[in-house]
Order: structure tokens, then sequence, then C-alpha cells
């Protein structure tokens, strides 16, 4: 217990000297445990960074204890996540849709007016519109992006918008 006091985790030589002693048994105990399958080398050096984010709270006896605990924990969560996985693709999915074929075929002429109209636009439109309306992006950042001012980017966004809003205007979505 005394030389647990004088000797920290948090350094680093007692940290390597931790790492030289425990790795190689760690790999292998993961290994022969649990097999290729849940990569051993992976869980034990992701045990030793925890340890390592654990230093202050880890005492220089229970560092390997607190190794083997979290690494075997770790492929626990694993197989409980696989588990968890499979059960969901034994579920069947659904096929069928509470959407009526006229809806469908609506939707589907919908879009492909819409891609046409997309593309009569200017590039400079198509662009911007995109950027903003599918991506999100704010007026700044399209201007920043493109390396014009943020009016021509509204002026842009403004024309494309008012150009779909005509040529889509028979359109009535449900």
């Amino acid at each position: 217990m005394q030389k647990d006091l004088i000797e920290n985790i948090c350094q680093e030589q007692v940290f390597e000297r931790i790492y030289n002693k425990y790795a190689k048994d760690l790999h292998d105990f993961l290994y022969y445990k649990y097999g290729e399958q849940f990569n051993p080398n992976d869980k034990a050096q992701d045990a030793f960074v925890k340890l390592w984010d654990n230093c202050k709270n880890v005492t220089l006896s229970k560092a390997k204890s607190f190794l083997f605990t979290v690494a075997n924990n770790m492929v626990l969560n694993d197989i409980k996540h696989q588990k968890v996985v499979l059960n969901y693709q034994k579920e069947i999915p659904k096929d069928y849709t509470n959407e009526t074929p006229e809806f469908i075929l609506e939707k589907e002429q919908f879009l492909q007016r819409y891609q046409k109209v997309l593309g009569s636009l200017t590039e400079e439109q198509r662009v911007a519109f995109l950027l903003n309306k599918v991506e999100g992006k704010k007026h700044s950042e399209i201007a920043e992006l493109l390396g014009i001012t943020q009016k021509v980017v509204e002026y842009r966004i403004y024309t494309a918008f008012n150009i779909l809003k005509k040529e889509l205007e028979g359109f009535k979505i449900k």
C-alpha cells in the first residue's frame, strides 16, 4: 500500500511499466475467452485508454484487476449488442404502406417534375438553392463557400424558389 502512494499510475513511466507487464496477458485472456471475432487487440487497447482516463482513481495494486474487468465488460457489451442486432434482423420488415396508389403515383410524378425543374435552373441558382435547402447551410456560409456576397446568395435562392413555385404550381400533394 505504501508503494501505491509513492507510484502514481498517471506518471508515464509507471503507466508504461503496467502496459508492458499486462498488455500481452490481457490480449491472450480476451483471445482465449472470446476468440478473434471480438478484436482482442482493440479491446485491450481500449482498456488501457480507460485506465489512463481513470489513472487518478485506480491504485497500482488494482490496475490489473481494473484492466481485466474493463476489457471483459467491453466484450460482454459487444456480445449483448450483437444479440440485439440479430434479434432485429430476425424481424420481417413490413412490405406495405398506408399510402394509396394514387398518392404514390402523385409523389413520383412530383419528384420527376421537381428534378426536371431543378435541372432547368442555372447552375448558380441550383447550387445556392441546394446548399441552403438540402444541406441546411446558412446564407453567409454559402457566400463564403462560393466566394460571393450574401446578397447574391439570397437573390439566387429567391429566384430559384420562385421558379420552382411557378413550375410546380399545379401539384397539390395531400
